[in-house]
């Protein structure tokens, strides 16, 4: 994280609903590296408001993600960094295909076109219980490498599929800790069957 950010560019701090993915945020700005993060906000008012001020509390800040491609662009130029989470279900229009536990996965796009249009680094991190520890630890992996070709179709597909593997080695060590009860491929591609029926 330290060599990410003596580059002066952004960080993209990428993850899923592995462990307690909150903690990972309340972590840095404790530590006084205070991020931003993705969010969609929650149906209820008054909870949104509670979860919101916990949050935000020493000094993140939550973008709402229906309005943040720009938001995220200034911030990544800037030199900021933006937690997301990346094992979502994503519309067809708004992601690409590519594989995750064997099966294609509609994910977004968005990471992929971030990460090339601002040049940020994309780190894997997570937070999980260490039993002999007894506390939360974080983790983070080696920057996944940014590919470019020139090609932006096909690097969005690439860097994509970079970061699902990414978070899929996350899952795969520690299975125990993945909490997911949405339906991840419940996007499929067009003619293939539903995989929930």
């Amino acid at each position: 994280v330290r060599q990410a950010e003596a580059k002066g560019r952004g960080i993209i701090f990428l993850t899923g609903h592995i462990g307690p993915w909150e903690i990972l945020s309340f972590g840095w700005s404790a530590l006084q590296y205070p991020i931003s993060f993705l969010v969609r906000p929650l149906d209820n008012p008054l909870l949104e408001d509670l979860v919101e001020r916990r949050r935000t509390r020493f000094g993140n800040r939550a973008i709402d993600k229906k309005s943040a491609a720009r938001q995220a662009l200034r911030l990544l130029r800037e030199g900021g960094t933006l937690g997301i989470l990346s094992d979502l279900n994503t519309q067809e229009f708004e992601g690409v295909f590519v594989p995750f536990f064997g099966k294609l996965a509609c994910t977004t796009a968005g990471i992929a076109t971030l990460a090339l249009k601002t040049d940020a680094t994309v780190i894997p991190t997570w937070a999980i219980w260490d039993r002999s520890k007894r506390r939360y630890c974080f983790h983070a992996a080696p920057a996944v490498e940014v590919v470019r070709t020139g090609d932006h179709k096909k690097d969005i597909e690439v860097n994509t599929g970079r970061f699902a593997a990414a978070v899929e080695k996350i899952v795969r060590a520690y299975p125990d800790q993945w909490l997911w009860i949405h339906k991840r491929w419940k996007t499929r591609p067009p003619g293939e069957a539903d995989l929930y029926e």
